[in-house]
């Protein structure tokens, strides 16, 4: 069977500007490497800010194929590849940053250890919407604050992008899982198995006496960065974890210092970025698929449906904060 030598692709030119719906090259898989047609590209906060020219610590110079998530299936497989074959489904945070095309194209040629096979019973939109925030939440419960069953968690914004993927993790380790929202997500965190925490109306003082008696919580996620991650300070345990993906900024620790916690940060792009840790990724992918199949994990993606023709309209129903889940753009549906 033979293939066009092209391939349709959303290329962002300038920061702030349009995305080119443009015929270009498809890439062909070097040593290592595995050739994806891609079938759904998942839209997460970071490609609005590498697009707006706000993510220099992304590296993406332009112009360039935006896209860090993806879902599709196998094509071709370069040197040395013996763990892909043509059909397999798989998923991946595979580009997107650091000079590396992203998935808003209808191939990728992407690193065979950044993959996983997909989960048997998720849709290819449902699997896209899966990598940079399981990934996110992952490396900082397991790798670096090592959850173990019966401890308390507490996940500042537990239901955005990557605070639902902490919550349902962390449940799924055995943890007890406490999570801050605003109220009209209350029965959204409930359903996951989680005690939502009204962080609008109940100050910090008030919510770890309510819920530890005082104790603080013996791990607490933070997702959103500024006076949450100063409220995670003072909501930790002695001798507990504080984990952040957005702990920029400048921050009193003496909170922490006195409780005798760490402070422990996350910086997910990094194995694209150096190189280092890509199998992991691969790895996690395959435990939360594992995860997923067992039924421990359940995906929020929103019901909107876009394109290649409408990332831009994508782009903008993200940053309208009206959606209900992960938005997914189909490539090739």
């Amino acid at each position: 069977m033979t293939y066009a030598h092209t391939m349709k692709a959303a290329v962002l030119e300038r920061h702030d500007g349009p995305f080119r719906h443009a015929d270009i090259a498809r890439p062909t898989p070097g040593p290592g490497q595995v050739l994806v047609r891609i079938k759904a590209s998942g839209v997460n906060p970071l490609d609005l800010k590498i697009r707006a020219g706000k993510a220099d610590h992304a590296r993406q110079p332009l112009p360039a194929i935006l896209g860090i998530d993806m879902a599709g299936v196998v094509e071709g497989v370069g040197e040395g590849v013996t763990a892909w074959r043509p059909g397999d489904e798989v998923y991946g945070m595979t580009g997107g940053v650091g000079g590396i095309q992203g998935s808003l194209a209808q191939y990728a040629a992407v690193d065979a250890s950044l993959l996983a096979r997909k989960p048997a019973h998720f849709s290819m939109r449902e699997a896209a919407s899966l990598p940079l925030v399981f990934i996110t939440a992952w490396e900082g419960l397991v790798d670096r604050a090592k959850v173990r069953a019966g401890q308390t968690v507490l996940v500042q914004g537990g239901s955005g992008g990557v605070g639902h993927a902490v919550v349902q993790l962390a449940l799924a380790m055995g943890a007890r899982v406490f999570a801050t929202a605003s109220a009209a997500h209350a029965d959204l965190i409930r359903s996951w198995g989680a005690i939502p925490i009204d962080y609008r109306s109940t100050d910090v003082e008030a919510y770890v006496a309510a819920h530890t008696h005082g104790r603080g919580f013996d791990i607490v996620y933070d997702t959103a960065g500024g006076e949450s991650l100063d409220a995670s300070f003072k909501a930790v345990a002695r001798f507990g974890h504080v984990v952040s993906s957005l702990g920029w900024g400048t921050h009193a620790l003496a909170p922490l210092s006195f409780r005798a916690a760490t402070y422990l940060g996350v910086f997910t792009l990094l194995p694209l970025l150096t190189g280092e840790g890509k199998p992991h990724h691969g790895e996690i992918l395959r435990d939360v698929a594992a995860l997923a199949e067992a039924g421990k994990i359940a995906p929020r993606v929103d019901a909107k449906r876009f394109d290649l023709t409408s990332v831009a309209q994508a782009h903008a129903w993200v940053e309208s904060r009206q959606a209900q889940g992960k938005v997914v753009v189909d490539i090739d549906p």
